[in-house]
């Protein structure tokens, strides 16, 4: 029988934002206190998991987040590019609940074709990119588990890719909540299943920015 592997992408936790923009790659965006508490919340609850690697998300949220779980369990944190937030032309914008993107006749030439989407990264990349980081993950850790800190859009579009989905979606509707753990399981490199769990979401504020 193949060996269990188990590929667990985490969502980081919540962002110190005041002026409420869709921060995406911008640098300077670090987790709140409430976020950094999120962070450790879900170390403690997997503390018991056999994780042997951990890789992370560039972005100074991602890395924080990724912080407790080096401490729990003893290891470095990897550096991967590929599981940077997805590229968005509205990177800066004052958002508030998404309507303010809506309300400038400015934004309207980026929004011609919200199937690739036209306003950021082609959903098709982002799928390539995650499925790489993945990849290399499950080889790491093979046998064991392994934690990858990610952000909202590029492990809901994995996600979605894994179950066979279409990759254009409603973005209100993603699964995929603060300090979130989608979970890949693999038989060998055979995909066998797909979990979610939200350890931290007694700490989640409602409404969050979206795309974060």
């Amino acid at each position: 029988m193949a060996e269990t592997t188990v590929v667990h992408l985490l969502r980081h936790g919540e962002v110190h934002n005041p002026a409420n923009v869709l921060y995406g790659r911008l640098p300077g965006y670090h987790l709140s206190e409430n976020g950094r508490q999120m962070a450790e919340t879900v170390a403690k609850s997997v503390a018991g998991h056999d994780v042997t690697a951990l890789f992370c998300s560039p972005l100074e949220r991602a890395q924080e987040t990724a912080a407790p779980f080096a401490s729990t369990f003893h290891l470095d944190v990897t550096i991967d590019d590929r599981l940077i937030e997805a590229l968005n032309i509205f990177e800066g914008v004052p958002v508030g609940k998404g309507e303010a993107l809506f309300r400038s006749p400015r934004h309207y030439r980026h929004m011609w074709n919200p199937l690739r989407p036209s306003w950021g990264e082609p959903y098709a990349d982002i799928v390539k990119r995650m499925r790489g980081a993945i990849d290399t993950a499950r080889e790491a850790a093979r046998g064991h588990e392994a934690i990858l800190v990610s952000h909202q859009l590029p492990i809901w579009v994995i996600r979605l890719a894994a179950e066979g989905r279409r990759l254009p979606h409603d973005p209100r509707r993603r699964q995929c909540g603060l300090a979130s753990l989608t979970s890949f399981s693999f038989e060998g490199d055979r995909l066998i299943s797909v979990g979610y769990s939200e350890p931290a979401a007694a700490l989640v504020k409602r409404p969050t920015v979206p795309g974060a």
